[in-house]
């Protein structure tokens, strides 16, 4: 298996109401999600994952009126957190060439193209983490690990918000630190989490990022009964 890397600029298109990351490592045959944040007033609009080279004639993979759950492509919206997921299974390298979209009035609005090209190294992406979904509990902690194999600045980052550079920081209010202490893996701790810290997220390692989303919930609670 070959690994490949979707690339592009990394940026936040602002004035076009739609923020993702841009660059993610995967190998060959697995799966990635990729969230798109939109702006309020697209809450009830179409959104789709478009293919193609150039986004004014791409064609639309999977939409949201048109869900698909099962395939290659499935995507899902979630209005609360304004955030809309793309999911794309058996990354090959065919796999070229995609947008986040939001359809207005007949026309659409996108956000950068990420494009899965062949990565010359071997199969380990060059920054992955175990999971892209992790629970946490209410007041409590969570660890991410985030391994690498490139070089450049390691941050963590909310999407559509600040990032925390450096060994600690917090992001809307949830405490957060970095620590290296193992060779090509940096580690994220979020503390002292709450209902409002879940949401995407992501590792940042010199141009590649990779989403993380963090839920929050009430840890259970166990009961003991005993029969007398």
């Amino acid at each position: 298996m070959h690994t490949y890397s979707a690339s592009n600029i990394f940026e936040k298109i602002i004035f076009h109401s739609v923020t993702t990351v841009s660059k993610v490592s995967v190998k060959a045959g697995d799966s990635i999600t990729i969230p798109c944040l939109y702006g309020p007033k697209y809450m009830n609009h179409v959104k789709y994952l478009c293919k193609g080279y150039h986004w004014s004639s791409c064609s639309y993979a999977v939409k949201t009126n048109q869900p698909r759950s099962s395939g290659k492509f499935s995507i899902s919206d979630d209005k609360n957190q304004r955030i809309f997921t793309v999911t794309i299974k058996d990354l090959t390298n065919t796999d070229t060439d995609y947008w986040c979209v939001v359809e207005i009035n007949g026309g659409h609005i996108s956000v950068i193209i990420f494009t899965f090209v062949k990565n010359t190294k071997d199969d380990t992406p060059s920054l992955s983490v175990d999971h892209q979904e992790i629970t946490g509990f209410i007041g409590e902690s969570i660890n991410i690990s985030c391994y690498y194999r490139n070089s450049g600045e390691s941050r963590w980052c909310r999407l559509g918000m600040n990032c925390v550079t450096g060994s600690s920081g917090s992001i809307d209010g949830t405490s957060v630190t970095i620590s290296a202490t193992v060779s090509n893996v940096f580690t994220v701790t979020m503390s002292r989490l709450k209902t409002e810290s879940s949401g995407w997220y992501y590792c940042v390692k010199g141009e590649l990022q990779m989403p993380v989303h963090v839920n929050v919930t009430e840890r259970p609670t166990t009961s003991k009964y005993y029969i007398m």
